[in-house]
């Protein structure tokens, strides 16, 4: 018998755009899947020819062909035309996603999914949060961790069955690890809650596990904290987290690091910042002045007469270590000058004869401002 035109199969103009095939190929399938029409083999053969015709014309290099040679493209590769081994699965999944429908067609060139993977019985993984100084970031330090997690069983080495025993194929999926059931037109398959995915049942379980191939202990291990940990860095400790049982590998732990407001330094990646106070007597008449470092020592800052308000002063090499390298920021220090308060007698009458003699050489900001002001009332 003739194979049908795969235009006129899907309903659509040879010029039908990508959107307009797919469509029409969606409304076919959900018509004739055969879920819908058990034992209906007419149904059966037009979602086939429904799926052959979309594989073809949804591809741009395939259509190309078929537009060009018909259905001759594709013969020489076997029976129908060449799609004698055609996954319509795979087609169809590419139109309404692989999962909950991936092994809906068993028996129409589907796969059954087999059981959970070693990897799939993996430890979990676990989170420590750790609180440290700015003072311990930079130096680093030795850090003992105290925590609850899980050992494999030593008696059962983590198969959870007693020792001379074996598990036994799990009686509620057969041993697929899988179970199916159907939801109106569709059957959806989920993990077997029987066996959790393994496909096996423990007959004998483990009398000082209990079965669960693992038992729970409190763990203190030793950990460097490396030199510049900032606030939110995460270090990765593998194998430490919770024990894996039959045969998947152990978890890991990770140290979530948050540094601690400090009482002078503020940070900013690997630099440093605060800010120091300084009299107006100092700032109009400058100063030598010894500041704090992180380290712990100190450090001597000149105060250049005439110093400004907000003034910066940058001392190079003196803020945090970099973790990826041996270099350090910087540590930058801003002037605040104080105004003072509670002035005794002779301090005012002193700074009313300081302000007779001031003229706008010596402040020149003032000035500047206030002759934008006159001709900013003038405008």
């Amino acid at each position: 018998m003739a194979k049908r035109d795969y235009y006129e199969v899907l309903g659509v103009i040879k010029s039908a755009s990508p959107e307009e095939i797919k469509k029409a190929y969606r409304k076919l399938a959900l018509k004739y899947h055969p879920d819908r029409n058990k034992g209906d083999k007419s149904a059966e053969a037009k979602f086939k020819e429904a799926s052959e015709a979309y594989h073809v014309l949804s591809d741009k290099e395939r259509k190309t062909n078929y537009d060009q040679f018909g259905h001759a493209a594709f013969e020489g590769s076997g029976t129908r035309g060449g799609f004698s081994n055609f996954d319509f699965s795979s087609v169809f999944s590419d139109i309404f996603g692989a999962d909950p429908f991936d092994d809906i067609f068993e028996g129409f060139g589907g796969r059954r999914r087999g059981r959970r993977r070693t990897s799939d019985y993996r430890g979990a993984d676990l989170r420590y949060d750790l609180s440290i100084s700015l003072e311990e970031a930079y130096n680093g330090k030795k850090q003992e961790i105290d925590f609850s997690s899980s050992d494999k069983c030593g008696i059962c080495n983590g198969s959870g069955a007693e020792p001379g025993s074996k598990p036994v194929s799990c009686s509620t999926c057969g041993g697929y690890g899988q179970v199916r059931s159907s939801q109106g037109f569709f059957t959806i398959q989920q993990t077997c809650p029987g066996c959790s995915g393994s496909g096996e049942q423990i007959s004998k379980p483990c009398k000082d596990c209990g079965g669960m191939g693992k038992k729970q202990s409190r763990k203190k291990i030793v950990t460097n904290i490396p030199k510049g940990v900032d606030d939110g860095t995460r270090i990765r400790l593998s194998g430490k987290g919770e024990a894996g049982i039959k045969g998947g590998g152990d978890g890991d732990l990770y140290i979530f690091v948050s540094v601690k407001p400090h009482s002078i330094f503020k940070r900013s990646e690997e630099n440093l910042f605060f800010e120091f106070p300084i009299s107006l007597a100092d700032a109009a008449l400058g100063t030598t002045v010894e500041v704090p470092t992180i380290d712990g020592g100190k450090a001597k800052v000149k105060i250049p007469s005439g110093t400004q308000n907000g003034k910066q002063f940058r001392l190079k090499g003196k803020g945090m270590p970099m973790m990826r390298n041996r270099s350090f920021g910087d540590l930058y220090i801003q002037a605040i000058t104080e105004v003072p308060i509670a002035l005794t007698k002779e301090q005012k009458k002193l700074l009313e004869e300081f302000k007779k003699l001031e003229d706008t050489k010596t402040n020149p900001s003032i000035k500047n401002f206030f002759e934008k002001a006159k001709k900013f009332w003038r405008n």
